[in-house]
């Protein structure tokens, strides 16, 4: 049994036990003298590391380091020839003076096995256990002076003869685990002897491979008894230790055992079989397989070659050798896609348009988006190198319109989401060269897609990351790159691909966090969000149906009512979205499910009183946005949730100076427009007949509800600047008035973005006027007449425009 002790820079090491007879009778004899008449008071010390030498054994050392080297060879000229062993105390320091465990062990140099300028081997007997007193350095050697401690011999003492019978016991046990053991008891016998306790215990505990600082603590426990104690737990641990090792042994064996007897019995089967020409050896029937798929397929030049290299150096390679499963599964990846496969593409407008509406209510503008997008790879033979990106907040359809657009041209669909991806590896593959190297998400679709012009979904590109192993968005460009992509090369093919017939479909939620080069590339095609007549049109046609059939149930058993579903969209579900909406229908269901499987056997009819009961408390309370109060105005915001009204409060407190606060979480942006509503207002107080003193003793503050919520953007200047005039005047604005603009210092209302949202956030709140800048009245004259309809809007260019619309009544 070996164990290593060893230094960092100056490191000591040696091996317990591991003499033979020849260096033993190397040793001189020098008669019996008495350890306590030949160690001096004072003794240069040799650290070890990780655990301590013991009284009574013979021990090899490794001495690294000048000083350690030089410290032995003054030892040696010394007439005691002794040394002191004493264990660091932090085996991750240096050897330092303070770095000392307070008790070692005192031994005598042997002989001199090999000495260079760096590094000796040694030969020590180690003696007695000794105290360190006090401890110096000269000229980088540690010298300790010491007291030590004598055991002396207990033969007669019978309790002691009865624990070392209990150590004698438990050491037989363990030569029955471990014949290694056997080795080192021998030895032992040849120098001390059974009878004497304290070298019993010494040795038993030096025959352990236990922890460094727990043999210390039995180093230093000078009472034989206290010591015995602590070496028989030492002891059980071990042969715990020892007996778990047998035991994980013999079972790896048995296993082993039963693999090699199936492995010969599964050689012979196969042996027997080719003898008989029951079955082909597999090496061959792969090939075969690889052979009949290569003839439906129309590899180009540089893949065909790439095949047969790697059919001819599959055929040299032994089933055995690792390399054959690599070259197997390389070919396998190869004859496996669609080289040359097409589906048919239908170009058929009426098909496409049933199509469409079958499967989505509203979103005219985007349908016939994509009509005209069909019309055109029907004028021109193909849609290949379109790239399109659906962009809209959650819940919008997104991804079910791009199964529609494939389902009109009947190609094949294959979506994968890209949210989260950091590593540029998922989109290229890993090379040949890694373990479990696979190809890249592109590819791996293309297999699994089946052809070679699918119409694959790229979800979530706007949520795409970035890390250390490379930024996955500037794969994409090759992917996405209609210059480059009809020669896509995969780093675990290693050949090119054609690409270029695939109808590429992104989806985001927002465009800002895509990257410029990245988006240049896709046609952007948004997704605004649904009102409130179209969401009650949708829940009827497609989520009410959906659920009743998920939840086991039929429109004979449960029927939600037009008014209930109005409830459930205006005070529960007022994202852009459906999903909200699709949520709130399935926990209807599911307590329906739960009261027919109590016995319940007539119809449910959910009625507008009925809805709290399923779906408890309102989260959005009714009026919620309309408050007729001076100083509080509603504003139109866009988040990339889609379309959204807040509303904005301003409020005066009387004090000795002017002051300005704006609380709401609000973002650099925000806050600026808020300062610009301010500086406005006072630059302007004649205008409104506001006292020119006003400012000068009053303090302001500025509030946006739902602090939790970041808020940000410069289209709120028009609304700040009305709650301010509102709370000083002390008027109220026009009822179902809501506003959105960037006010400029001169007062221009500049133009916003968000049009379509915003106008779909007033209906849903229930406002009937609207403030836009003048500029975004084209944008606004695009949208659809069913979102338009019943809406006044007022297009304003400068903010008295704003100010007489808002408080003329």
């Amino acid at each position: 049994m070996h164990d290593n002790f060893e230094d960092h820079d100056d490191s000591i090491e040696y091996e317990i036990e591991v003499e033979t007879d020849a260096d033993v009778q190397a040793i001189p004899d020098e008669g019996l003298v008495l350890a306590r008449d030949m160690l001096p008071p004072q003794l240069p010390i040799i650290p070890l590391r990780p655990r301590p030498a013991f009284p009574g054994v013979i021990i090899p050392l490794t001495v690294n380091g000048k000083a350690r080297v030089e410290t032995i060879k003054q030892a040696m000229e010394t007439p005691s020839q002794a040394i002191g062993l004493v264990m660091v105390l932090e085996l991750d320091d240096d050897d330092a003076t303070d770095n000392l465990q307070t008790v070692g062990v005192a031994a005598k140099i042997l002989k001199l096995i090999h000495s260079e300028e760096e590094s000796a081997h040694v030969l020590v007997n180690s003696l007695e256990r000794f105290t360190v007193t006090a401890v110096k350095e000269r000229n980088d050697i540690i010298f300790a002076e010491v007291e030590y401690h004598f055991d002396e011999e207990r033969r007669d003492n019978a309790e002691l003869q009865a624990y070392s019978m209990a150590i004698i016991s438990t050491l037989k046990e363990l030569v029955q685990i471990n014949p290694l053991y056997s080795e080192e008891i021998k030895l032992f016998l040849g120098r001390s002897s059974m009878d004497d306790p304290a070298r019993l215990t010494d040795f038993a505990a030096n025959l352990t491979n236990a922890d460094g600082f727990e043999l210390q603590e039995v180093l230093e426990t000078l009472d034989v008894r206290d010591r015995i104690d602590k070496v028989l737990i030492l002891l059980k641990k071990e042969l715990e230790v020892s007996r778990l090792q047998t035991k994980i042994s013999q079972s790896i064996e048995e296993k082993i055992s039963a693999q090699q007897r199936e492995f010969f019995l599964r050689e012979q089967f196969k042996a027997i079989k080719k003898e008989l020409g029951l079955e082909k050896e597999g090496k061959v029937s792969e090939i075969e397989k690889f052979q009949q798929r290569l003839k439906k397929l129309t590899l180009n030049e540089e893949a065909q070659k790439a095949v047969d290299e790697e059919i001819e150096k599959l055929q040299l390679i032994e089933p055995s050798s690792p390399e054959y499963n690599v070259s197997r599964n390389y070919l396998d990846w190869l004859t496996i896609l669609p080289w040359g496969k097409f589906s048919k593409d239908t170009y058929d407008l009426p098909r496409a348009r049933r199509v469409l509406n079958r499967d989505h209510y509203g979103l005219d503008d985007v349908k016939e988006r994509i009509l005209e997008f069909i019309a055109v790879g029907k004028m021109k033979g193909d849609i290949s190198g379109s790239i399109l990106c659906l962009v809209g907040p959650p819940g919008v359809g997104k991804t079910s319109i791009g199964k529609s657009i494939a389902d009109t041209l009947k190609r094949k669909f294959y979506r994968f989401s890209v949210g989260g991806m950091r590593d540029e590896a998922e989109i290229k593959g890993h090379r040949r060269t890694y373990i479990g190297a696979m190809p890249g998400k592109a590819i791996q679709a293309m297999k699994s897609a089946g052809t070679a012009n699918p119409v694959l979904m790229l979800d979530e590109i706007d949520k795409i990351g970035a890390s250390f192993q490379g930024d996955p968005a500037s794969a994409l460009l090759e992917v996405l790159d209609p210059e480059q992509n009809d020669a896509f090369r995969d780093n675990y093919l290693d050949v090119p691909f054609d690409l270029s017939n695939v109808l590429f479909i992104a989806t985001a939620n927002q465009l800002d966090p895509i990257p410029a080069p990245l988006l240049d590339r896709m046609e952007v095609i948004r997704l605004s969000g649904y009102i409130l007549e179209e969401k009650l049109e949708i829940a009827r046609r497609y989520l009410i149906p959906k659920s009743l059939k998920s939840h086991g149930l039929d429109k004979s058993k449960v029927s939600i009512n037009k008014a209930a579903l109005a409830d459930i969209v205006n005070r529960y579900a007022r994202e852009s979205g459906v999903r909200g909406l699709e949520n709130r229908i399935k926990k209807i269901m599911r307590k329906a499910a739960m009261k027919f499987a109590e016995g319940r056997e007539d119809k449910i009819q959910v009625t507008k009183k009925d809805i709290e009961h399923y779906l408890g408390k309102p989260i959005f309370p009714e009026e919620e946005l309309i408050k007729d109060s001076p100083g509080v105005v509603t504003g139109l915001a866009w988040t990339r949730m889609g379309g959204a009204t807040l509303q904005i409060e301003a409020t005066a407190m009387k004090s000795k100076s002017k002051g300005f606060k704006q609380t709401g979480q609000l973002g650099k942006v925000m806050v600026e427009s808020s300062e610009i509503a301010y500086s406005y207002v006072m630059g302007h107080l004649d205008s409104y007949q506001i006292p020119e003193d006003y400012f000068d003793s009053h303090f302001i503050h500025l509030h946006v509800p739902a602090g939790a919520t970041p808020k940000d953007g410069p289209s709120a200047g028009v609304t700040m600047t009305t709650a301010l005039l509102s709370m000083i005047m002390k008027k109220t604005v026009r009822k179902n008035l809501g506003m959105t603009g960037e006010l400029s210092l001169t007062g221009s209302v500049l133009p916003i973005g968000g049009v379509k949202e915003k106008t779909i956030a007033s209906r849903r709140a229930g406002l009937d006027r609207l403030i836009f800048p003048h500029d975004n009245k084209k944008d606004y004259e695009d949208l659809p007449d069913y979102l338009s309809e019943g809406i006044e809007v007022y297009f304003v260019k400068e903010y008295p425009d704003v100010f007489k619309i808002a408080f003329d009544k």
